[in-house]
Order: C-alpha cells, then structure tokens, then sequence
C-alpha cells in the first residue's frame, strides 16, 4: 500500500514508519521534513492544497495533532484549531480523493472519557473534561457526520482511542516518573490503590496494520494492552529495570493531596493533574478491536512492552 502520514516524525509515526516500511511505501504530512528512512518524502501543509503536489495513496493515518499539556498552559483554542479543524481539513481530503480507501484517525481515551468507573467500551455516552479531549471529540463527530459519504464511496474510518501511549524513545510523565525513581527516591503514593491501561506501541502497529490490510468494518475502537497495571506495579517494574529494590511509602492520603495542591502553586513536579493521572483508576476494554482483528490477544504484554521502554530510557 501507499500510506500518508500526518505528524510522520512524532513518537508514534516514527514507530509506525518503522512498522511498514518493509511491505509499504510510505509518505509523510508534518511542519518538519528531515531525512529519515523508510519515509519517501514528507510533504508540508500547504501541499495538502494543492492536488499535484501529494502522489495518489491507498490510506491516511491522521497523526498530527495537539497533546495534552499537563501544565495546563495551551490556550483552548490552539486545541481546536490542531485536533479539530486540522482533521477536518485532512479528513475533507480523504473523501475528495476516490483512490483512498481507507482513514485511521488517532483521537484519545479522553474524547470519551475523563474518569472511568469499571471499564471503558466503545459504547460509552463521550464526557470528556477540558479543551484537549473535548476538541478530539468534536473531531470524531465530524468524521460520523460524513459517515454516510464515507459508505457511499466504499471508504472506511477508523477512530482508535488509545490510552497513554509509550514505546522507546517516548516522553512525558513515564519519563518523568522514571527519573524520579532512579535517584532513588521513595515512591510516596503507595496508598493509592488503582488499576490503569497503558498501550504498547507494537500493540499499536499490529492494530494499524491490521485495520489498514484486512477487511475491518468502520468505527470506533479503544486501544491498549490486554493487562492493566497498578501505580505500584509500575514502580516495580521501574526499579527491576534499574536493578533496585523497590521503596513503596504509603503516606496519608490528605497529605499528598495537600502536596499536589500545593505543587499547584509553586510549579512542582507533583501537582493535582499529575497525582490524578498517578493514582487514578482508568481501565479500557480492547475486546472489540481484537474481535475484528481475530486475535485472542494482543501481540505485546504489557510488562514486556514497558520493560522495553524503560529499557530506552537508560
């Protein structure tokens, strides 16, 4: 196949790159365009206008977008002008064009949900909380809308809603989490007791590959791996990367609460948005996208696929 892919050089495109490039030909849409194997060429934005410009392709992975700012310093609208209406824009161009059969649009767990109580499916009536998973969600609602032209021309969508995301070579809060735990520093938040889903990249690229190559129906599907771990079980998972032995304090509760409040204040690292996402309870369901795919599991376990992470962080 010929794929085109938005925000090629982030995170999640170089590992897709990686992923296809043996079995397709690959094309990137990004606001930079170094040279990188497996990438035929990176076109810019402004190409998109114009017809001549980007070679005809089999499919569009829409990427590029606006992630969440945990420090809650992105003004709303930069996340909309990003994660809507720059869908909107790729997504118009997917349906103008008869040779593209096939859209996977990466939105987020939190167009759909901010809190989960149980476990997160497909079904769900959308809440998301806040500019970043309320622009996601009127990017989805966008893409339904046009649902009807989509089957008129024997095109299909897939929306993937992934939980966070991680893989060597990524940042952000695992990171952040990991380098508080290599200086050795007691994890204080032992008493929080929660269960979470994260996503392996290689369990990303097998279900963009299998969207891209087998006959899945259009529609929305939650990501992530087949086992959610608890904020402890990944401080030890941590520490056996390290070769440590693992320091779990389990202080007050109120009393980390008063920290992140106060962390609020002076710019800590330890602040509320961060203790949620800590210590939370957020467990996705990816039974229907192993339905589709005809698979009993996920190919990446999810303590192998986060060992290989912290492994890329030393």
């Amino acid at each position: 196949m010929k794929i085109l892919i938005t925000g090629v050089h982030g995170f999640v495109g170089s590992n897709l790159v990686e992923a296809l490039k043996k079995e397709h030909t690959i094309y990137g849409l990004d606001i930079i365009s170094p040279i990188k194997d497996g990438i035929r060429y990176t076109f810019s934005w402004d190409d998109l206008e114009r017809d001549d410009m980007i070679p005809d392709v089999d499919a569009i992975i829409h990427l590029a977008g606006k992630a969440h700012d945990t420090k809650n310093e992105t003004a709303a609208d930069v996340y909309f002008k990003v994660n809507t209406e720059l869908t909107k824009k790729v997504f118009d161009y997917f349906l103008a064009h008869e040779c593209i059969k096939k859209f996977v649009f990466f939105s987020t767990a939190k167009a759909a949900a901010d809190k989960v109580d149980g476990i997160l499916t497909e079904d769900v009536v959308p809440a998301p909380v806040g500019p970043y998973g309320e622009s996601k969600i009127a990017a989805e609602r966008y893409l339904l809308s046009k649902m009807e032209d989509v089957r008129s021309k024997s095109k299909d969508v897939y929306i993937f809603r992934p939980c966070m995301i991680h893989g060597p070579g990524n940042k952000g809060n695992l990171n952040l989490l990991y380098n508080v735990v290599k200086k050795g520093i007691p994890w204080p938040l032992g008493a929080f007791e929660n269960r979470r889903t994260f996503t392996s990249i290689g369990n990303i690229c097998f279900a963009v590959e299998g969207v891209l190559t087998k006959d899945v129906p259009s529609g929305i599907y939650n990501m992530g791996d087949d086992e959610a771990l608890s904020t402890n079980e990944l401080i030890e998972e941590i520490c056996k990367s390290l070769g440590k032995k693992a320091h779990i304090w389990k202080l007050p509760k109120g009393l980390m609460n008063g920290v992140a409040k106060l962390g609020d204040k002076l710019h800590l690292p330890l602040n509320s948005e961060r203790l949620r996402k800590l210590t939370e309870n957020y467990i996705s369901s990816n039974d229907k996208i192993k339905e589709v795919l005809g698979v009993e599991k996920m190919p990446v376990d999810a303590r192998i696929g986060l060992q290989a992470t912290l492994k890329s962080f030393r």
